[in-house]
């Protein structure tokens, strides 16, 4: 399979690729005018094996049939309609990235035993996270974390739900958790709803009421 085509400036890639630097820390929508930082974060592989974070978006066939490139173009349509999630600089390079949107967007929630949506009116999801090698350990995922909690909120969204792996003792490759950890979670205020797999809890925080979406 052809490698994903890629047209980030070598400037940002390197910024990416670079030991990880003291700096603030900004976390933003994804919009068009940061999607070459979001490609270059993501790299070649789309983040993980030519996801693009689109295996929560898409069934299964059509996944496997736009690995890789297809992703990428897919996930770049969506962001060219609306945010379909935020992006964290650190120093002012691109280093993490959450995807946060209405919970019916990500169709592979209905066909899953384990995920199978608990009921609730107007719940969005926070099912990926993707940090930058030279920034993981440091948690960002808990900043990216709090900033799609405010995202959703300011969107209307009435509650924001995760499906993190739980902690385990021994170190767990990347590749394996980028739904985040459980431990994160429960610190930014959500509460286990279900848990139908003893390893994939489904946990949920409460925003409050309502307010028109706004996709900002």
């Amino acid at each position: 399979m052809r490698a994903p085509r890629t047209t980030a400036s070598r400037t940002t890639q390197a910024r990416t690729s670079a030991p990880a630097r003291r700096g603030a820390t900004r976390v933003v929508p994804v919009t068009p005018d940061r999607w070459p930082d979001l490609e270059a974060l993501f790299g070649e592989k789309g983040a993980c094996a030519g996801c693009w974070c689109m295996w929560m978006r898409l069934p299964t066939a059509a996944f496997r049939r736009g690995k890789g490139e297809g992703n990428r173009r897919a996930l770049k349509a969506l962001v060219s309609k609306r945010p379909p999630g935020l992006i964290a600089y650190v120093g002012g390079g691109p280093a993490g990235w959450v995807a946060v949107a209405p919970r019916e967007e990500y169709v592979r929630l209905e066909n899953s035993r384990v995920l199978e949506p608990v009921a609730g009116e107007g719940v969005w999801a926070a099912p990926c996270f993707f940090i930058g090698a030279a920034f993981r350990g440091a948690g960002l995922t808990a900043t990216l974390l709090e900033a799609a909690v405010a995202h959703a909120k300011r969107n209307g969204a009435r509650a924001l739900e995760g499906y993190p792996n739980v902690n385990r003792r021994e170190r767990q490759p990347p590749a394996f958790v980028w739904t985040g950890f459980e431990s994160t979670f429960k610190r930014a205020g959500f509460q286990e709803i279900a848990r139908r797999s003893p390893t994939r809890p489904i946990l949920r925080k409460a925003l409050g009421r309502r307010a028109s979406r706004t996709h900002a």
